[in-house]
């Protein structure tokens, strides 16, 4: 048979400032011990009611005994019934306050639930009470919150800012075992959707501070879809096979990176520096790239072979010298665009817009030219030479 566990208290002490005991077997032995724990003459004892005791037979498991040096019975400052169903715990310096229903019902086996359990059989003692009466448990509250909360209606609910790891890690301390799975699929989705996220503006200029030389910086395969990357100085970065879509790179300096089949579709790059750019069967439809300049005045063409800027707009962008070959520039914008000497041969320029544009000594073979619009500024010689 297990052993009852009582708590001893000085007659007209706080409620909850007593200590547990074993409950010996005759009323002269709890008296002794009483004596000696509470460093009184004890005499007399009673219930939290004021009911003396006269027979040991009468006190149950984890009762709150009053013990006097003869005197009557005192009501304590906080008077609390045995039958009460409510306490305070302080978890780290904050107080909760809720039911031992609470944490004893949903629960059973576990340690916070044992703590406060009737049934003897795997009851645990409860932790020193501070100046209050409130248990003292050393453990974090922010983590501690939503697992009370949880033992109260049975749902996992916290705050998005807490770290689900945390909670985890008390839920194991306290044993509180359902919750166990259900938290670690919140991490593992929380993981697996902050690897599938694209990396962000803040994350890009960390990792320019980082790196002392920016060529040797590489952003291959990344995911940049959305970003905003205005106006950063982006030179000689490897960007091949990058996820850019829809990014915002207007006024950025791209000049001298490689491009190589990165996905820049729907994405704005005006008035963006590209000198020199390795743009190699890269994908730019649908971008906007008004004023852009692609121009080096070192001589070094920028490499756009194969690349895609079907229905782009590049009006007013200098491109002179640059290497669009068998790109696709179908009902594309080049509006005023200076393409002096640039090579756009077996280039797709069905419905393009070249009106205003300069295409001296620009290398047009092959290229399809269906329904393109033209205002060419060159000479019927330089025509005959250009367009064959």
């Amino acid at each position: 048979m297990s052993v009852k566990k009582v708590i001893l208290i000085i007659n007209g002490e706080i409620t909850n400032s007593g200590l547990l005991i074993n409950l010996p077997d005759d009323l002269d032995d709890l008296l002794k011990t009483a004596s000696c724990e509470l460093n009184i003459t004890a005499r007399r004892l009673f219930l939290e009611d004021g009911t003396e005791i006269k027979d040991i037979s009468y006190i149950r498991n984890r009762d709150k005994i009053y013990f006097s040096e003869g005197e009557d019975f005192k009501h304590s400052p906080i008077s609390v019934g045995s039958n009460s169903d409510w306490i305070t715990l302080n978890v780290g310096g904050k107080l909760f306050t809720t039911s031992k229903r609470t944490l004893t019902n949903s629960e059973p086996s576990s340690m916070i639930a044992r703590m406060f359990s009737e049934d003897t059989g795997g009851y645990l003692s409860p932790s020193s009470l501070d100046k209050n009466g409130a248990y003292l448990i050393d453990r974090t509250p922010t983590y501690f919150e939503p697992l009370l909360n949880y033992l109260r209606c049975g749902q996992l609910v916290y705050d998005k800012n807490i770290n689900p790891e945390g909670i985890l890690e008390e839920a194991k301390f306290f044993g509180i075992e359902s919750v166990i799975p259900i938290l670690e699929q919140c991490i593992s989705k929380q993981k697996q959707n902050r690897d599938n996220l694209p990396l962000t503006r803040r994350d890009v200029i960390e990792a320019l501070i980082k790196s002392p030389h920016s060529a040797e910086l590489r952003f291959q395969g990344v995911n940049l879809s959305g970003a905003d990357l205005s106006r950063l100085d982006l030179r000689n970065i490897n960007f091949k096979y990058a996820n850019l879509q829809g990014c915002n790179l207007m006024g950025a300096n791209l000049s001298w990176c490689c491009l190589e089949r990165a996905d820049f579709s729907h994405a704005v790059l005006d008035t963006a520096q590209l000198l020199g750019v390795k743009s190699l069967c890269a994908n730019f439809e649908g971008v906007t790239m008004r004023n852009c300049n692609f121009k080096d005045p070192a001589g070094f063409r920028a490499n756009m072979e194969g690349v895609n800027l079907k229905c782009a707009i590049l009006e007013g962008s200098d491109m002179g010298g640059v290497n669009l070959r068998v790109a696709t520039l179908k009902h594309a914008n080049l509006k005023n665009c200076d393409l002096r000497a640039a090579v756009l041969a077996g280039a797709d320029l069905e419905n393009c817009d070249l009106s205003g544009s300069d295409l001296h000594e620009a290398n047009l073979r092959g290229a399809n030219l269906k329904d393109a619009a033209f205002e060419l500024m060159l000479t019927p010689l330089h025509m005959s030479q250009t367009i064959r």
